[in-house]
């Protein structure tokens, strides 16, 4: 039997986007309800180290070791000293935990392209640090072939997550053909655009699946109109030169860790959850 290859083989890499500022969870919530240790972590901007039973990013990676992940880098900037120590004390479980330091906060291209070294040659999975995509999910990204995303129902996610309905209508799109492949991400969508691809459109939580070709493409991005160098651009640009990504639909919720007010709901949501990082 021939050795499967990059685009076939099952990923056992994942990079988790911890860079940024968290200017939100910055944000004093008097409403919110913090414990002071919560407080302290939440005015750093470091959500993803919030206590919510034990560290939110327990619970991240936990579920990517139920996908099959074994390695995990973290991107960081150069003052995230507790995200370094983190790794340190977590690697060994049933992940090995690394860090990467994107020096300045310049986009999400430009933190993938900071791990580049992470899984030469091998596919890899891209997500969020303060979000919680159910394990299952995850295991239908790393199931899927190729390059993918994962394609959430919008009801699902309004029904089961702790995201506002209003906040989850102004998230990006997916548009797909008639093979369930991707054809154009729609960010911030208008009302006229959600009209035009209608209310079952699947919505990107930015749950990706790479090849090695994102690499390259994040290096060639232009800043886009925010100044910020965009990993759906860079999607654009592998997608250019012949990649197909596959839509990955998906009925289930995601936690979300973007302020203080949400600690409380994301803790009631994760209590009783096995973590095992």
């Amino acid at each position: 039997m021939p050795a499967p290859t990059p685009a076939s083989a099952p990923p056992t890499q994942a990079v988790i986007l911890a860079r940024g500022l968290g200017t939100r969870m910055r944000r004093p919530d008097d409403a919110a309800g913090l414990d002071p240790a919560q407080a302290a972590i939440a005015a750093t901007g470091v959500k993803a180290m919030i206590d919510v039973g034990r560290p939110f990013l327990d619970y991240v990676i936990s579920a990517l070791a139920d996908a099959g992940i074994t390695d995990v880098c973290l991107v960081i900037g150069p003052e995230h000293d507790v995200l370094r120590e983190y790794a340190a004390a977590t690697s060994g479980g049933r992940t090995r935990v690394t860090t990467v330091v994107q020096e300045q906060p310049r986009g999400t291209a430009d933190a993938v392209a900071a791990a580049r070294e992470v899984a030469p040659g091998e596919r890899v999975v891209v997500l969020n640090s303060d979000n919680y995509y159910p394990a299952e999910a995850l295991r239908r990204l790393v199931a899927a072939p190729g390059s993918a995303l994962l394609g959430f129902d919008r009801r699902a996610l309004v029904e089961r997550s702790n995201i506002p309905a209003d906040r989850i209508r102004a998230f990006a799109l997916i548009e797909t053909d008639e093979h369930g492949r991707l054809t154009r991400l729609l960010e911030k969508p208008s009302d006229d655009e959600v009209a035009a691809v209608g209310e079952d459109a699947p919505v990107s939580m930015n749950a990706w699946m790479f090849t090695p070709a994102i690499f390259d493409a994040c290096g060639r991005v232009e800043p886009s109109p925010r100044g910020e160098l965009e990993i759906v651009d860079a999607v654009v640009l592998v997608r250019a030169g012949g990649e197909e990504f596959t839509v990955v639909p998906v009925e289930a919720g995601v936690l979300d860790m973007s302020s203080r007010g949400d600690v409380g709901a994301v803790r009631d949501a994760l209590a009783g959850i096995e973590v095992r990082p």
